[in-house]
C-alpha cells in the first residue's frame, strides 16, 4: 500500500452512484449484456475518479447489489426465513428516542423481516462473480495513472450477528465457517494484486443490543476481530484496508458507540490501513483520540475528511485543517485522505447526487494537496 510521503494521497471508502445502465441490469438480462455494460461502467468511473484527483481508487462496487447482502448470494448453505424484527435494529436506541424523525423520514421497516438461517456446511460459490469484479477493475485501470486500487468486500461480522445457526455445533464453529468462505474471496482480490477493504458497519452497530442484553460488548469485540484475522490469514497486511463506521443515514447517532471505546481492538485487525469516520458532527471531534492512542508502526491511518451524508461541500480549506490535525498527530506518511463512507451502499441508493459526488471528491483533493503544502498545529 503506498504511503503519503512525498504528499497526502486520497481514497474513499469505496461506493459509488451506479449509473442508469447498470441499475438496468436484472434477473433476466444477458451474460454478454451484463458483462459488457458493467465492464464499461467501472472503466468509466475509475477513469472519473483519476481526473478527479483520487489516487487510490475502487470499481464503485457496480457488481455488487449493495455493501453486504450481495455476499449472500455467493454463500452457500443458507436459507432464507421470515423472523421477528429485533427489539433494538442497527440503529440503535436512536429509533426510539427519535420517533418524529424516523416518522418525517418516511416508512421505517420496509419489507417483512427475513433472516438467512444455515442449513448446511457453508461454502464459497462466488469466485466466478468475483473474478469478473477484479477483472473489471484491472482492465479499467490500464492507461489510467493512479497510486493503487482496492475493492471493497463485507467482513466476516457484517453477514453473520444476525444470521441463525442450525448446523454447527456452537456459534464460534459457524464463525469460523463464515470466515473461511469469505477467505476465498479475499484472496481472490489479493492474489491479482489489488488491496482488499473490509467493510464492517455492524460492529460498531450492535453496541446497543449487546449492552441492552447485559453481554459484554469489548469481549464481543474482540471475539470479532479473531475472527477477521482467520479471514485474512496468510494475506500481506500491505494489501488490506480495514472500513469501520456508525452508518451511512442521515440521523442523529447520539448512540454511537465512542471510537475510544474500542479502537485498541480494532488496530490488532491485521490490516496495514484503518478506515474511520472523522468530518461528520459527531465523531470529527475524535481525531482526538490519536493524540493518546498510538498509531501502531506501520500501519495507516485513512480518516473520513468529507461526508457522504451532508449535501454541503467541504471547503479544501477546511479538509486540508482535518488533515493536518492528524497529520501533526501520526505523520504525513501514514495518513490517507478519504471519505467517512461510501456514496451508494446499494444499489438504488443515492446519498447525494452524482454532481455533488464529484465536487466532494474534488474538494478532497484540493485540500490534500493544501494540507501537504502547509503544515500546522493542530487547531
Amino acid at each position: 500500500m503506498k504511503r503519503s510521503t512525498d504528499r497526502i494521497l486520497t481514497t474513499f471508502a469505496g461506493s459509488l452512484i451506479r449509473p442508469p445502465e447498470v441499475l438496468a441490469l436484472g434477473p433476466e438480462t444477458d451474460e454478454t449484456t451484463r458483462k459488457q455494460t458493467l465492464q464499461r461502467a467501472v472503466a468509466d468511473v475509475v477513469h472519473k475518479q483519476a481526473e478527479v484527483g483520487v489516487d487510490v481508487v475502487s470499481d464503485g462496487e457496480f457488481g455488487k447489489s449493495s455493501w453486504f447482502t450481495y455476499v449472500m448470494d455467493r454463500l452457500g448453505g443458507f436459507e432464507v426465513r421470515p423472523a421477528e424484527r429485533p427489539k433494538i435494529g442497527v440503529r440503535g436506541k436512536d429509533e426510539a428516542r427519535y420517533p418524529d424523525f424516523w416518522q418525517a423520514a418516511g416508512p421505517q421497516g420496509g419489507r417483512a423481516y427475513r433472516r438467512h438461517v444455515c442449513v448446511a456446511p457453508i461454502t464459497y460459490i462466488g469466485k466466478s462473480l468475483m473474478q469478473r469484479d477484479v477483472g473489471n477493475l484491472l482492465s479499467a485501470l490500464e492507461g489510467v495513472h493512479v497510486e493503487g486500487a482496492f475493492l471493497p468486500v463485507v467482513a466476516p461480522t457484517s453477514i453473520s450477528v444476525d444470521h441463525a445457526n442450525e448446523y454447527y455445533p456452537s456459534h464460534e464453529r459457524y464463525l469460523e465457517a463464515v470466515a473461511d468462505a469469505l477467505h476465498e474471496e479475499y484472496r481472490t482480490i489479493t492474489d491479482a494484486g489489488l488491496i482488499v477493504q473490509l467493510d464492517d458497519a455492524i460492529l460498531t452497530h450492535w453496541f446497543d443490543r449487546i449492552t441492552d442484553e447485559g453481554g459484554d460488548y469489548r469481549k464481543w469485540v474482540a471475539q470479532q476481530v479473531e475472527i477477521i484475522n482467520h479471514a485474512l490469514r496468510g494475506i500481506p497486511q500491505e494489501q488490506v484496508r480495514y472500513h469501520v463506521c456508525w452508518g451511512s443515514w442521515p440521523g442523529p447517532h447520539t448512540s454511537d458507540v465512542p471510537l475510544r471505546t474500542i479502537v485498541d481492538l480494532i488496530l490488532n485487525i491485521n490490516a496495514q490501513g484503518f478506515s474511520i469516520e472523522a468530518a461528520n458532527p459527531r465523531h470529527e471531534w475524535e481525531w482526538t483520540v490519536w493524540q493518546d492512542v498510538k498509531l501502531p508502526d506501520g500501519k495507516i491511518l485513512i480518516p473520513g475528511v468529507i461526508s457522504h451524508a451532508i449535501s454541503h461541500v467541504e471547503h479544501p480549506e477546511l479538509i486540508a485543517q482535518r488533515l493536518r490535525r492528524f497529520a501533526n498527530l501520526v505523520g504525513q506518511e501514514n495518513v490517507i485522505a478519504s471519505s467517512d463512507c461510501g456514496f451508494a451502499q446499494g444499489a438504488g441508493t443515492q446519498r447525494q447526487v452524482p454532481s455533488i459526488v464529484w465536487a466532494k471528491l474534488g474538494a478532497l483533493a484540493e485540500g490534500a494537496r493544501l494540507a501537504s503544502e502547509s503544515r500546522s498545529t493542530p487547531d
